[in-house]
């Protein structure tokens, strides 16, 4: 294998695939890029078995082949290379063969593993298959997975559910959150070939890595899944992930109905009161206390250390007063997904679930339960 790249496109390439390889790894051949070299273009993929990301690249392929060299070296290296020069790399022949890579004057040898030793990541029959435009899969996963659970003993929790919704007339392609103290559901319009997809639960790892990757595209995305992979094709990157093998519990039964107690207040207004009422608190998970009273809400802390805190703010409340008691740092992360200028919640009583929602924004629900304070 030789060939020659442009030093800045072979970065961003890198800096894409070398996230999903793991630090430390128990398996040495995971620690390395496959670099394939052939008709115009070089492929590098990395996984770490679950994850495979694969991207394509304009090259001037010298010599046709393939090789694997430690991804986080590579990408160090190149990173440092001077700006706008051109990369040539080149595999020398032999038992013993190393990966050159040069720029001008600077010369770097690295040791090789076998390619036949990569793992190749199948991704098998992928029956369903739909489009998302690239901002609408960035709200899915922005909206939804700070309530990502990262409890490793419910499993099940630990990824977005992603799910075709049909209630009588209404048809929604749906991305569901939840660690069992918070919820988040965010829905679209059902994308055409999305109506029979199987419930599917994304892990955790696989959204950063989507997410990350969606800061460089905003055309199409292309989706294909089965029961137990999804692939996400974009911009000469393919992404191909393992799902969770479990079952997604029925979040409809812990979004509360009934709840007729309606409070309304300035979104932005209300979550710097929360964040200043919870400074007192050390870690900011200790409980805020609402004192919701006709058009009024008193935020207090209490932190038998470092002393109390209160704000009042301004609300429309017209039903009879109540108190209640919130994770401080759960509140902030449901305020920082508001985009209008008003929240309003939907209470029932001090120890049931609370419904939080943006008015603005009809698409995003949110689900609290209350802390005992």
């Amino acid at each position: 294998m030789k060939i020659n790249v442009e030093r800045g496109a072979f970065l961003k390439a890198l800096s894409h695939v070398q996230s999903v390889v793991e630090r430390r790894n128990t398996i040495p051949i995971l620690s390395n890029v496959m670099l394939d070299a052939a008709k115009g273009q070089v492929k590098l993929t990395a996984t770490d078995l679950d994850i495979e990301i694969v991207e394509a690249l304009p090259a001037d392929v010298l010599r046709n082949g393939a090789a694997t060299a430690p991804a986080h070296m590579l990408y160090d290296i190149v990173r440092k290379l001077p700006d706008g020069a051109m990369v040539q790399v080149e595999l020398t022949p032999g038992d013993a063969a190393r990966l050159q890579v040069s720029a001008g004057s600077v010369r770097f040898e690295l040791a090789c593993l076998p390619k036949e030793d990569f793992p190749q990541m199948a991704a098998g029959a992928l029956p369903h298959r739909f489009r998302l435009a690239a901002n609408d899969l960035k709200r899915i996963i922005d909206k939804t997975r700070f309530a990502i659970s990262t409890e490793e003993t419910r499993f099940y929790l630990n990824g977005i559910y992603l799910h075709a919704f049909k209630d009588g007339k209404t048809a929604a392609l749906r991305a569901v959150a939840t660690d069992g103290h918070r919820l988040a559901r965010y829905e679209l319009e059902l994308p055409d070939g999305a109506g029979d997809i199987p419930g599917v639960i994304v892990p955790r790892k696989t959204v950063a890595e989507l997410r990350r990757l969606l800061d460089d595209s905003d055309g199409a995305i292309e989706i294909a899944l089965s029961d137990t992979k999804v692939q996400f094709a974009f911009g000469g990157i393919d992404l191909t992930s393992k799902l969770i093998d479990g079952t997604f519990p029925d979040y409809q039964r812990v979004i509360p109905a009934g709840n007729d107690k309606a409070l309304s207040l300035e979104a932005k207004e209300f979550g710097l009161a929360v964040d200043r009422v919870s400074t007192i608190s050390a870690d900011k998970t200790r409980a805020v206390k609402l004192m919701l009273g006709k058009d009024m809400v008193t935020l207090s802390v209490v932190n038998p250390e470092s002393g109390t805190a209160t704000e009042e703010v301004g609300a429309n409340y017209a039903a009879t007063p109540i108190e209640i008691g919130f994770n401080a740092k759960y509140l902030l992360d449901v305020m920082g997904q508001m985009e209008g200028k008003q929240v309003r919640f939907l209470l029932s009583d001090a120890g049931s679930p609370t419904v939080i929602e943006d008015t603005d924004d009809n698409r995003t629900l949110y689900v609290l339960m209350p802390m005992r304070v």
